[in-house]
């Protein structure tokens, strides 16, 4: 299925950074398997997907798109495309594909606003049908593609082309695993016993945690509407083969768009436990089934509509894994690494009119030192798992040239062993275009363990002037914008043994 997606995507997005997920669900809508790919797609699909699935009649060659972050979506830029498994008749499971697309209709290039609402991130889909019963849905079809609902199939919309692309890999594993179930006639009993197994290895290695209540917190720099150092709590409580996460204590809601639903709450928490695991322990919903957690309503994790929430996918959910890393490395401190650059560094820009073009792009940093090494340098970390844009990409498809792309040597906090260094990107602007910045880290640096010094903090510069963490601003053919990510955290201090 990724496969598929990645050849057929149109986008740079998609097919050079790779900002797409693809698994399998059974017919209840619990998680079977997955791709190695995005932590924050995976684990939010595998917590909303069975609300997400139920109560629908579903019919073979039927295609459901969503985006609606209080719906199953985590923010509208990622669309999921979901088609039905039918073996012998009856429904089996699901295949199904989660892209982030650059152009969702936002007011602002690149569809990654400094917003306020929810209705100003761009086109919100409810759970509609994209296909039905093979047909495709033509006005839903040109909505998505940005064009009036009267019309053709718009097949030559560059737009609508990533919705085809997913269409195309869903159609793929169903096939696929519509086949296998004809090769295997037990295969949802399999199913049951993969998840029965997945569950056994979960509870066997949150047992030998110590028991007891872990806590933890850490801030979000701002929201980008003035409010800042936005705090996430969790309580951790391990009891025996089971664990409870709380983040009661957690902000409120803010005016911002760092809120995001539960279920990407859930989807980093999941990924903190799913570390602690052993390589060949499968991914599948039986190994989330002894983790249980919640957040009040209303608060930073669970957001009420019709909230902001474009950088809660992004930058709050990073930060949800620092929280939680945090809580389990007092349970576990040698499994445990540093913090990493705790932010995905993200960069929307774009122009309007009849040569108008969206850039989306998510930068690397370094991760954290741990009791067996140093962190790692200039890579996507935790809930993101991309790439940067190749310089060929970015600058035979945009009026873009790079000037500097570099290792930020140095930016790693100091220990026994040294947290990785973030990078250094500076890109020069061969047109006039609208930038939005979203980032995190450039006031609260990244935390060493056991004694190892902070990450450097990351820097946003315009032409050589410092910016803040979340901004949008104008930028004139010749400008330039420097991104400088953080480095992580060190690991013990250099008296260590």
């Amino acid at each position: 299925m990724g496969a598929v997606l990645r050849l057929s995507a149109l986008s740079p997005n998609i097919k050079d950074r790779l900002d797409f997920s693809c698994a399998i669900f059974d017919a209840q809508g619990r998680l079977c398997a997955q791709a190695a790919h995005i932590p924050v797609h995976l684990g939010s699909m595998a917590y909303a997907m069975a609300d997400l699935v139920s109560d629908r009649d579903w019919q073979p060659g039927d295609l459901l798109v969503v985006n609606d972050p209080y719906m199953g979506g985590t923010h509208l830029p990622d669309v999921t495309v979901v088609a039905p498994v039918f073996g012998a008749a009856s429904l089996i499971g699901f295949a199904v594909t989660r892209a982030h697309h650059a152009n969702i209709g936002a007011h602002s290039p690149g569809s990654m606003p400094v917003s306020t609402r929810l209705d100003q991130e761009g086109i919100v889909i409810a759970p509609s049908w994209l296909k039905r019963g093979g047909q495709w849905q033509v006005p839903l079809c040109r909505e998505l593609a940005g064009l009036e609902e009267s019309g053709a199939l718009p097949v030559e919309s560059r737009r609508f082309a990533d919705f085809v692309a997913q269409a195309s890999a869903c159609e793929a594993g169903a096939r696929r695993l519509a086949e296998l179930a004809d090769q295997q006639a037990d295969l949802v009993a399999a199913f049951d016993a993969l998840n029965r197994y997945g569950e056994k290895r979960a509870r066997a290695r949150i047992a030998a945690l110590p028991d007891g209540c872990y806590r933890f917190q850490d801030y979000m720099d701002d929201d980008g509407q003035g409010q800042q150092d936005i705090v996430i709590a969790v309580t951790l409580t391990i009891a025996g083969e089971l664990a409870r996460l709380d983040f009661s204590g957690t902000a409120d809601q803010v005016a911002g768009n760092i809120n995001c639903p539960l279920s990407v709450a859930a989807a980093a928490a999941y990924y903190c436990f799913r570390c602690l695991m052993d390589d060949d322990v499968p991914a599948c919903d039986g190994l989330f089934r002894p983790i249980s957690l919640s957040a009040p309503q209303g608060s930073l994790l669970n957001a009420n509509r019709p909230a902001a929430v474009a950088a809660g996918n992004v930058e709050t959910s990073s930060r949800v894994v620092d929280v939680v890393l945090g809580a389990l490395a007092q349970a576990a401190p040698e499994a445990i690494p540093a913090a990493s650059q705790g932010t995905m560094n993200n960069v929307a820009m774009g122009a309007a009119g009849e040569n108008g073009w969206d850039y989306y792009e998510t930068m690397a940093g370094g991760t954290g030192a741990h009791a067996r090494g140093p962190g790692l340098s200039a890579v996507h970390s935790h809930m993101t798992n991309t790439l940067n844009t190749p310089i060929e990409s970015l600058e035979s498809h945009y009026p873009l040239r790079v000037h500097r792309y570099q290792v930020r040597r140095g930016s790693g906090g100091d220990g026994q062993f040294v947290g990785g260094d973030g990078l250094v990107r500076e890109l020069e602007f061969l047109g006039d275009a609208q930038v939005t910045l979203l980032t995190e880290r450039r006031r609260h640096a990244p935390w060493g363990l056991a004694g190892g010094q902070l990450g450097a903090v990351g820097e946003n510069r315009h032409n050589g002037e410092l910016l803040p963490p979340k901004t949008s601003f104008t930028a004139r053919a010749g400008d330039r914008l420097l991104v400088a990510s953080p480095g992580g955290g060190g690991y013990c201090d250099t008296k260590c043994k």
